[in-house]
């Protein structure tokens, strides 16, 4: 696979995922979320939380939905560059209160800091989109210890003053039917600190799903909007 570092993730690991049809409950909860108030309401439960998504369209229409339904201004680190081409294609409408910043290795560090005094003040919902996108920046010995301090400090801070960190992730599966993320993600959060979600489309709607520390699925939002 050439530099394509790609790591399984394995039960003890952040990301570990089972295959849904596996691991459902048998009676997950079930909710119907037109305008996002609920799961607004599931993201103030823990910081940061992880959207993985295997559609990158379909993560800017959520992240898009998200930023719209709130109120506070948005700090969006595009380290894919994904949601910045949307916009300039006119593929997502602008919103005003959306500062995006584009990353690059030369002005990280400054980025962050930046970023942690400003949520230390004020309330903002802060993006990282995506994990892919923040680990490719670095090498892999110097990535992970950067990656995890940084989004440890801007979590902290976020919970102290009411700000939100929503970190996206681009996941598939591999030939044995396992989950993984490329490239890594592997020890990056707590797992007790941070909420997991899966997107999907099914239909006209996003389906949204909490899911536990073993992958189980605990609720399921469903989100309806003609947009998408």
């Amino acid at each position: 696979m050439g530099n394509l570092l790609t790591y399984i993730l394995k039960p003890n690991s952040l990301l570990y995922l089972l295959d849904t049809k596996m691991v459902l409950d048998k009676n997950p909860e079930q909710i119907l979320d037109e305008d996002l108030i609920y799961v607004r309401k599931e993201f103030l439960h823990k910081n940061p939380n992880i959207i993985l998504c295997s559609e990158p369209f379909l993560k800017a229409e959520f992240l898009n939905e998200l930023i719209d339904s709130i109120n506070c201004p948005v700090i969006f680190l595009d380290f894919d560059l994904l949601y910045s081409g949307y916009i300039v294609s006119e593929m997502i409408k602008k919103n005003d209160k959306v500062e995006i910043h584009r990353p690059s290795k030369v002005d990280l560090k400054k980025i962050i800091s930046e970023i942690a005094k400003r949520i230390s003040n004020e309330k903002f919902l802060v993006v990282i989109d995506s994990l892919n996108g923040f680990y490719n920046i670095f090498d892999e010995k110097e990535s992970g210890r950067f990656i995890n301090a940084s989004l440890m400090l801007l979590s902290s801070i976020g919970i102290e003053s009411g700000s939100s960190v929503i970190i996206t992730a681009m996941t598939r599966k591999n030939d044995n039917d396992e989950w993984i993320l490329s490239p890594g993600g592997r020890h990056i959060i707590d797992s007790k600190k941070s909420g997991i979600y899966h997107l999907k489309r099914i239909g006209s709607s996003l389906m949204l799903n909490s899911l536990n520390q073993v992958g189980s699925i605990e609720k399921m939002f469903k989100i309806v909007h003609s947009n998408f």
